[in-house]
C-alpha cells in the first residue's frame, strides 16, 4: 500500500533533484530582479533635446530639456518629446527584464515550459 503522499518509499530523487533546482531558481530571480530594479534606463528625443531616465522600479527619477527644445508657441512639441523619451525609456527597462528573465529560464517561457502554469 502506497504511503500518504502518493509516492511509495517517499519523495523519490528526482522529485528532490527538482524541489532544489525550482528553489535555487526563485533565488536567482529575486536576486536579479533586484539587481535590475536598481539600474537606470535614460533615452533621449529630438536630438537630446529632451532626456528621460527611469528607474527599475518603473519610476521617472529624471527629466532634462534643452533650453532651444521649449518654444511657448509650440508646447505640443516638447509634450511630445518628453512622452518619446520616457517610452523609449520605459521600452529599454522592458528589453532588458525579459533579457535577465529569459537568461534565468533558460528560454522555458514561463515557469515549465509547456505547462500551463
Amino acid at each position: 500500500m502506497a504511503k500518504r503522499g502518493g509516492f511509495p518509499g517517499g519523495m523519490p530523487g528526482n522529485m528532490n533533484n527538482l524541489m532544489k533546482q525550482a528553489q535555487r531558481m526563485q533565488r536567482q530571480m529575486e536576486e536579479t530582479t533586484k539587481e535590475l530594479e536598481a539600474k537606470e534606463y535614460t533615452a533621449a528625443a529630438g536630438g537630446g533635446a529632451v532626456s528621460v531616465t527611469v528607474s527599475g522600479k518603473k519610476e521617472v527619477t529624471a527629466v532634462k530639456i534643452s533650453p532651444e527644445a521649449v518654444d511657448p508657441d509650440d508646447v505640443e512639441m516638447l509634450e511630445d518629446l518628453i512622452m518619446a523619451a520616457t517610452n523609449e525609456a520605459f521600452r529599454q527597462l522592458e528589453e532588458a527584464n525579459n533579457n535577465a528573465m529569459s537568461k534565468l529560464t533558460g528560454g522555458m517561457g514561463g515557469l515549465g515550459g509547456g505547462f500551463p502554469f
